[in-house]
């Protein structure tokens, strides 16, 4: 759905709830995008649980389904972080989810959560939890399927070109991971929709566009389960390898100093190819002054790739 950053989006999203549910009565659980309710703006930032959780519980409870209303910014001891809740067709909070990788260096002022989310739906299976750019780091989706997760349900807010790696990752974590894979974007202030649904065999079960959407998708988890057992496409059987070869990976060792990462730099926002020149040249310069040497002036024409 769209969403607007200058006001709240709960009636509306109350309203487009109610609408579904009177077309597709038939719908078990129901996902909106990231930070739908209020936008993207960190102002906005609310006590959780508090007055949304609350209108939310209600509206799940109205229509007895599953309910993940995106995610809002939560204000918590100073902090700020990007949480999803997650709620049962009684209308009770079942879990919350904290953002894992905040969409660092431009989603400013947000904490980094620590914890992974899964939960079951009785006589059905059991689902888990990711916003957005975490599915960037395939360690998080890989480990919500360790801990049995069969759906990904990962609400997104992508407005930025690279929405088509995006949809590529969203098919390379269901296929990797055997799962059915949900990402749901939003639109205007809230993404550039193309939301999409993968398989287990990573193949697109849909696709939606740049407009508003109900997308009702019906699953079975048979699928997930069949393909676990034999294989992607009868092929591959990522998880089992995984598993039967399950060697100490020492790039994640805590606290480990890794030399190449380290070279890579600060994790800031990129400058102009003009102002990295002039650097460049500023640390050529210093570096010869300290080596009491001529220096070097090189070209500021940047490599084609970098224009």
């Amino acid at each position: 759905m769209r969403v607007n950053a200058s006001y709240s989006n709960v009636e509306a999203m109350k309203l487009k709830l109610d609408i579904l549910m009177n077309i597709y009565p038939w719908v078990d659980m129901v996902v909106f995008s990231e930070l739908c309710a209020y936008g993207p703006l960190t102002h906005n930032a609310q006590e959780v649980p508090g007055t949304f959780e609350q209108e939310m519980c209600a509206m799940a409870a109205k229509h007895g389904v599953w309910l993940l209303p995106g995610s809002i910014f939560e204000k918590k001891d100073g902090k700020i972080y990007n949480t999803a809740t997650v709620i049962d067709p009684e209308g009770s909070v079942v879990t919350r989810y904290r953002k894992m990788f905040p969409f660092y260096p431009y989603e400013v002022g947000v904490t980094a959560g620590h914890e992974f989310c899964t939960f079951d739906v009785p006589d059905v299976g059991r689902f888990g939890v990711s916003i957005c750019y975490d599915m960037w780091f395939p360690e998080t989706i890989r480990t919500l399927a360790v801990l049995g997760a069969e759906v990904i349900l990962h609400p997104t807010l992508t407005g930025t070109i690279d929405r088509d790696i995006e949809l590529s990752i969203a098919r390379s974590m269901a296929a990797i991971n055997q799962c059915y894979f949900f990402d749901v974007n939003g639109l205007d202030t809230g993404g550039s929709g193309r939301s999409i649904v993968c398989g287990p065999d990573g193949r697109v079960i849909y696709q939606a566009q740049n407009n508003e959407e109900y997308f009702p998708i019906e699953i079975n988890l048979e699928k997930v389960r069949r393909s676990r057992e034999l294989g992607v496409l009868r092929l591959g059987q990522p998880l089992k390898s995984f598993r039967d070869h399950l060697i100490d990976f020492t790039v994640y060792q805590k606290g480990a100093k890794h030399s190449y990462l380290e070279s890579l730099g600060p994790l800031i926002k990129p400058r102009r190819v003009q102002e990295l020149g002039e650097l460049q040249m500023r640390d050529e310069a210093r570096q010869a002054v300290d080596l009491n040497t001529t220096p070097v002036v090189t070209s500021l024409r940047p490599p084609l790739d970098a224009l």
